[in-house]
């Protein structure tokens, strides 16, 4: 239960306030002790005055005599971030940068840079009561991270990736809850809806400016389906500067990559940005390891006059994915002679295209005034056809396959968001108040092969692949129909020049329609509605330092709306709660900064069995999680930065049964599968010689249960990462790239019986030059 003094805390006055004692008000807020299992290294706040003025858009560039012309990134307030220094010399090897095209920094929190995904009102982390985390596109490129699950997991606190094939790359576990339905994928702050618990777009990294984290639920942003928190791919923006950048790279797992990035000026009002990525590769496993993808993004800006500007883009992903959905568990453990192997068969496919288009007009009459508008058109069209379930049988020492299934998807969604904010004094007190609306439609299909029969036999050691075996024909199965509205509404209230306030109200009314196509009687119509809110207050007691408290609502669906069965028709959404608090803050003259939070979260009307009877399932369950997070980036020296952060969670179910073997089972008390209770990321880079760089990472994840009853562990692992960066010229760099230098076997995801397995030690050799 929450406190009801937890806001008395932070009310006391205080000469002095450190880190340490900080950091003991926000464990006490939770009640989190230490983590069970033992050690973890195991296998300008808001200035004064009554006018409410911006700062001005001020982008300088090197040898330039005057200053660029501001890129035009579509926000209402673009305020040059005061970040921490860059922690090398000016020679130093790193990424090739476009000159100052959106003020973030590298090896940085960007606590002062504004993100889009905690608040509409253009507010930076450290005026937003929440956990907010800024990936900046110099970072990845740094690190080499190149699709979106490497970037968030390796460099956002506590989340980790339920890598795939059949779930798309978009399924994550963030703060104790997990899957598409509790962490939300967003691009360019547009979420797409979700059928059958995929979502396959965005992927690749290149073109994202930046990708933003936001922890905890955010229903009052963005609708159902975030009590765990949500992943925003805010893409690169049209920019009148001209940007000339590519990249390629060979890796000894026989990929090949090639990147290019282009923009600027077309006249004195229109310009343009373009961006293509490409991989291919062979693979690591012995057969049937090849994949490739294919994204292209471009994007038009035309600035009608200085207060109003019109942008269409387009962005187009093609991916064929790893066709490998795990390797079986023998006596519970991965044989060193099975490591390299696809049971798949050989005719197996994955395959994904998706399509979306955007047109935003963003219009500020007055200083005060912004009405802003996104319309948009989503396509997807996926398809499936694998053996995916392997079980390893100790009589024969074989390899039963089974669960030949083929689906395909045909997915659209159009949709609307607009809204209108507005900077006012209220009562001599500095407000922003917004409000808008928000609505779509979605078309989905399903098609498939259902009840996916046909099995066969394969050595273990050596598999046979075969051909898929199509013993059921693949029909489309149902289509669904998904009208959603909601009106939205946001206030932020300077109280004093030292303390704000954020608020935040939300109504959702999404309506589904299922047809069954197979069996009409099994077609029904379902509306729903729900409301979403949260307060928070954040408190400056020393210029760089932000103490903060929030109380959020959210809710998530019991299942996909898109495909949601007859069964769940009389059921509701799930709802959950949150309070959180915590710090942030710069410190040891500019050259340090921090995070630090607290929380716990409540979620109730799961789906789970009727005690009397088994076979039925209803909606009374209840599951909790609390924990702490913490990142703290610190320039060390001229030339050494250190970038870490940390997550400790405690998640468990607490009202909770399954029907297991004809037995009604209680799993109260139990972590919830697929979430590790610690988690925490490593990256230092050295400058230690003109033109060098060298970086090392470093990835923990703690174990994780794959049954309800927490009989079955997948066990914690550590990927070490490093780099060598030699700077080849003013604006190209030659990077050596060794990805899990320590060749450790863990495992992504899995269930019982198999386990999806990371890929083994990869060397890269990658050339980035900029024009």
């Amino acid at each position: 239960m929450f406190s009801k003094n937890w806001l008395a805390r932070f009310a006391r006055p205080a000469k002095t306030i450190s880190v340490v004692s900080i950091s003991t008000v926000c464990l006490s807020v939770v009640g989190l002790g230490a983590p069970s299992g033992g050690a973890f290294a195991q296998d300008e706040p808001g200035g004064g005055g009554d006018a409410f003025e911006l700062d001005p858009i001020v982008v300088e560039a090197p040898n330039q005599a005057p200053a660029p012309r501001p890129s035009a990134n579509g926000s209402r307030r673009s305020s040059a971030p005061a970040s921490i220094p860059v922690a090398t010399p000016v020679d130093a090897a790193g990424p090739v940068k476009p000159t100052g095209e959106t003020g973030l920094q590298p090896d940085s929190l960007n606590l002062n840079s504004e993100a889009e995904s905690g608040s509409r009102l253009g507010l930076t982390p450290f005026e937003t009561p929440a956990s907010i985390d800024i990936i900046s596109n110099e970072t990845m490129v740094e690190r080499g991270q190149k699709t979106v699950h490497e970037a968030v997991t390796q460099d956002a606190p506590g989340i980790t990736w339920l890598g795939a094939p059949g779930n798309g790359g978009g399924s994550y576990s963030a703060r104790g809850f997990d899957g598409v339905n509790s962490v939300m994928n967003l691009y360019d702050g547009t979420r797409f809806y979700v059928g059958s618990g995929t979502l396959t777009y965005p992927f690749d990294t290149w073109s994202a400016e930046r990708i933003e984290v936001l922890h905890g639920p955010a229903s009052v942003l963005y609708g159902e389906g975030a009590i765990g928190g949500i992943i925003n791919v805010v893409p690169k923006k049209p920019t009148f500067e001209r940007i000339n950048r590519g990249e390629i790279s060979f890796s000894d797992q026989g990929e090949k990559r090639a990147a290019w990035d282009s923009g600027g000026a077309i006249s004195d009002k229109v310009a343009y940005r373009l961006n293509i990525a490409g991989t291919d590769t062979d693979g690591w496993l012995d057969q049937n390891g090849d994949f490739k993808n294919l994204m292209i993004a471009g994007s038009i800006l035309y600035e009608v006059n200085p207060d109003l500007k019109i942008t269409l883009s387009n962005d187009y992903g093609y991916q064929e994915p790893l066709r490998y959905f795990g390797t079986p568990l023998v006596d519970g453990r991965i044989l060193s002679g099975t490591r390299f192997n696809n049971y798949n068969v050989n005719d197996s496919v994955v395959e994904f295209r998706d399509n979306w288009t955007q047109l935003k007009a963003e219009w500020t009459p007055t200083e005060n005034l912004t009405f802003r508008n996104t319309a948009y058109y989503v396509t997807s069209d996926r398809h499936w056809r694998n053996a995916e379930s392997y079980l390893y049988q100790p009589v024969s020492n074989d390899v039963f396959r089974d669960v030949y299934i083929e689906i395909l998807h045909e997915q659209e969604q159009i949709g609307n968001r607009f809204d209108a904010s507005l900077k006012h004094n209220l009562m001599g007190m500095k407000n922003e108040v917004l409000v808008g609306f928000d609505v779509n439609h979605v078309d989905f299909k399903h098609i498939n092969n259902s009840p996916y029969g046909g099995s066969s036999t394969v050595d273990l050691y050596n598999p046979a692949p075969g051909r898929f075996l199509r013993v059921d024909p693949t029909t489309p199965g149902f289509k669904s129909k998904l009208n959603q509205a909601s009106v939205f509404a946001e206030n932020h209230l300077h109280l004093t020049d030292t303390v704000s306030l954020l608020a935040g109200l939300r109504y959702d009314a999404p309506d589904v329609e299922k047809i069954d196509l197979r069996n009409p009687t099994n077609s029904f119509g379902k509306s729903f509605d729900t409301v979403s809110w949260r307060v928070g207050a954040v408190w400056n007691p020393f210029e760089n330092t932000a103490l903060y408290a929030q109380y959020s609502t959210g809710t998530d669906p019991v299942t996909s709306l898109l495909t949601m069965s007859v069964a769940y028709d009389d059921f509701e959404l799930s709802t959950g709660r949150q309070i959180e608090a915590g710090i942030k803050q710069r410190f040891w003259n500019d050259r340090a900064e921090l995070t630090l939070a607290g929380y716990r979260i409540e979620k109730d009307n799961l789906l789970t069995t009727d005690p009397f009877n088994p076979a039925l399932t209803v909606q009374v369950g209840e599951q909790s999680s609390k924990g702490v997070e913490a990142a703290l980036s610190v320039k060390v020296t001229d030339t050494i930065q250190a970038d870490g952060n940390l997550a400790l969670l405690h998640a468990q179910y607490d009202n909770f049964t399954q029907s297991s073997g004809g037995t009604v089972v209680s799993y109260a008390g139990n972590t919830p599968r697929n979430v590790p209770e610690q988690v925490a990321n490593l990256w230092l880079s050295w400058a230690f010689a003109p033109k060098w760089t060298a970086r090392g990472g470093l990835q923990y994840v703690g174990s994780v249960y794959s049954d309800y009853a927490n009989q079955n562990e997948r066990p914690s692992y550590t990927v070490v990462n490093a780099i060598l960066d030699y700077r080849v010229t003013e604006k190209s760099v030659l990077s050596l790239r060794g990805f899990n230098l320590f060749d450790e076997v863990y495992a992504q995801t899995g269930n019982t019986d198999m386990w999806r397995l990371g890929q083994p030690r990869t060397f890269e050799l990658t050339y980035n030059i900029g024009f």
